[in-house]
């Protein structure tokens, strides 16, 4: 029998996780809103508001779910329907089934961590985050963690990739980050989030013991101004504007993704150099000129 993965907001990852499963044999049952833009990908679709609690009665059996749900919009009510309340839904609905799901995946964020002086982290540090965001996420985290059905917390870092390109845009007008101080920034291409949570299904269906938490983010931490001078370079454009407020609410911190390494996994794109060198290609931003 195909092991059955379903995708809880099949969007661009759960989208891009989908066809590598489908590749590796499994079968893949994608929801979301709209899921005639899963045509196509070879992904089943099932068009279905997570918030509404008969569609979440209503949805198939799986070996493997994979909730990777976005919230509406920024709100506290959004990221409260769409995070602990709508994963708790699922696992409530899912462990009642006579055949529950062998694990659950619960897709978090790196906004869990309020570290803001260039501390480096990783999952067993403290997570105390301040802003309704993290402090939202964090409670899902809790809820599947604490749950009877066996789960795992994967939490990534800023995403990138194709159509996700915003720190490109923002070289390419001339804007960069200050150097000083050191502004640290975490990232983990889209691919590689496929990836990892792909990997970890993988060794979930060989029968391996996989940990709780992940923490899901590149082998480099690197300075934002790094990152942005790297890419003018590539760019061929020079700076002529410092960003300056919105850093200031930034947190400044170092992932270690060392776990997810020690598991086995290894990035498509270890560090931002090779990520972004895609990004650029596959999006046209090098010119003839600039190529």
């Amino acid at each position: 029998m195909k092991t059955t993965t379903l995708i809880l907001g099949c969007g661009d990852i759960g989208t891009t996780l989908g066809c590598e499963l489908i590749e590796l044999g499994h079968k893949v049952i994608g929801v979301r809103r709209q899921a005639q833009r899963l045509a196509g990908t070879g992904i089943e679709g099932i068009s279905a508001d997570l918030g509404d609690a008969e569609a979440v009665a209503a949805l198939p059996n799986a070996d493997i779910v994979v909730y990777v749900v976005s919230a509406d919009r920024f709100e506290e009510p959004a990221y409260r329907a769409a995070y602990p309340d709508g994963l708790q839904q699922v696992l409530t609905t899912m462990a009642a089934r006579k055949t529950p799901p062998r694990h659950v995946f619960f897709v978090s964020s790196t906004s869990v961590y309020a570290q803001r002086d260039g501390e480096t982290v990783d999952e067993q540090s403290a997570t105390e985050p301040t802003g309704f965001s993290g402090v939202l996420m964090r409670e899902a985290e809790q809820t599947l963690i604490e749950h009877e059905l066996p789960g795992t917390v994967v939490r990534f870092s800023g995403i990138y990739g194709p159509g996700r390109d915003r720190l490109i845009r923002q070289v390419s007008e001339g804007r960069i980050a200050p150097a000083t101080p050191p502004m640290y920034s975490n990232r983990i291409h889209r691919d590689d989030c496929a990836g990892a949570i792909a990997h970890l299904i993988g060794k979930v269906m060989q029968g391996e013991e996989i940990a709780p938490i992940y923490l899901g983010s590149d082998t480099e931490p690197a300075p934002l101004n790094e990152v942005m001078t790297w890419l003018a370079r590539q760019l061929k454009v020079e700076s002529t504007e410092i960003i300056q407020s919105p850093l200031r609410r930034r947190a400044s911190k170092r992932c270690d993704c060392s776990l997810l390494v020690e598991s086995g996994y290894r990035f498509r794109y270890p560090t931002y150099r090779e990520g972004y060198a895609h990004v650029l290609k596959e999006g046209g931003f090098l010119s003839t000129e600039n190529a």
